[in-house]
């Protein structure tokens, strides 16, 4: 014949119909020799990444502009990837296993959770994996009632409201304080019900203090499964402090002399050093520079002169003192 009639070799699908028209291979090898074919096609057919939507490139381009959390950006830049990548393997009829995403953040107030949260959310949404990526931010006194049956009521209300986005529940490990009648535990039951309920829906999201946060999920062994994602965010370093300082009043339009610049590293250094655990955090250069921009402000009236637009703009190193 000329030509191989192995089962194993692949010919184009039409000289397998001639072949087989001819009598030269029954219709068991010509059916293997199509389907071998097909695979081969298949296998080599590209997927375009055209549709890799810019929308997530900005978003995720405003997490990598946020001051340290790198870890953080590390492990959101992996679950982007692992979302493009099964719906590429969806396109190329593939198995592709939807991943189970709800999440838990480690980390003192301050340090960022929050905001990433709601960059997840809007990520989300643009890649389709939620359709409407909003932020439902609820704590203990949301979710928990006062009788039997109110905080199951409560908490499904708010997962209601999270359906589609995503329900981020801070010191959550507050919902397993007290004693086994606390109603609390019923507000836990609630949430892993609704994981499973509305597994794709809605984001969850259960933060608090790292410490607290792993006592509570290993008092729940139910949760542990259905978080798979831990996210932790460590307090800021003096240093990172300063960049927030920077990027705060730049969006303020004011700016530090050298010696205001050394006043307030000085004073954060001090701060994370001597300070409670949660020193290290954005909530404290928030203080500090509403505190800076008050002093200034009374530093400027006391003039009683016209001021420039210099002076409007400036921040001296007395402007980061402690009060007297």
């Amino acid at each position: 014949m000329g030509e191989s009639t192995d089962a194993g070799t692949s010919q184009p699908s039409h000289d397998v119909i001639r072949w087989l028209e001819a009598g030269r291979i029954p219709a068991h090898q010509a059916l293997a020799r199509m389907r071998a074919a097909d695979e081969q096609a298949r296998a080599r057919r590209t997927i375009p990444l055209e549709d890799r939507t810019p929308a997530a490139a900005r978003i995720v381009a405003e997490l990598d502009q946020l001051v340290g959390l790198q870890a953080v950006k590390r492990q959101v830049h992996e679950i982007w990837a692992l979302v493009e990548v099964q719906r590429l393997r969806q396109r190329a009829e593939l198995a592709s296993e939807p991943h189970t995403l709800h999440m838990v953040f480690s980390g003192a107030p301050g340090t960022g959770k929050t905001t990433v949260a709601r960059i997840l959310g809007r990520l989300f949404r643009v890649l389709e994996v939620l359709p409407k990526g909003q932020l439902v931010e609820v704590e203990r006194a949301d979710l928990v009632g006062e009788y039997i049956g109110h905080t199951a009521h409560r908490t499904r209300e708010a997962v209601r409201r999270a359906l589609g986005g995503v329900l981020f529940v801070d010191e959550a490990y507050a919902l397993a304080r007290g004693s086994d009648k606390d109603f609390g535990r019923e507000a836990i039951d609630t949430l892993v019900k609704a994981m499973e309920d509305h597994k794709s829906e809605f984001l969850l999201i259960l933060a608090g203090y790292p410490q607290e946060m792993t006592a509570f999920l290993h008092a729940n062994p139910g949760l542990v499964s259905r978080l798979p994602i831990h996210l932790n965010f460590p307090n800021y370093t003096t240093l990172e402090l300063l960049q927030i300082a920077d990027t705060m009043l730049a969006e303020r339009e004011y700016r530090m002399t050298a010696e205001g610049r050394e006043s307030l590293l000085q004073k954060l250094g001090h701060s994370i050093q001597f300070g409670a655990g949660g020193a290290g955090n954005g909530r404290l250069v928030r203080n500090l520079v509403e505190r800076a921009t008050r002093r200034q402000a009374v530093r400027l009236m006391r003039q009683q002169r016209e001021l420039t637009r210099t002076e409007l703009m400036t921040l001296e190193s007395s402007d980061w003192e402690q009060d007297g």
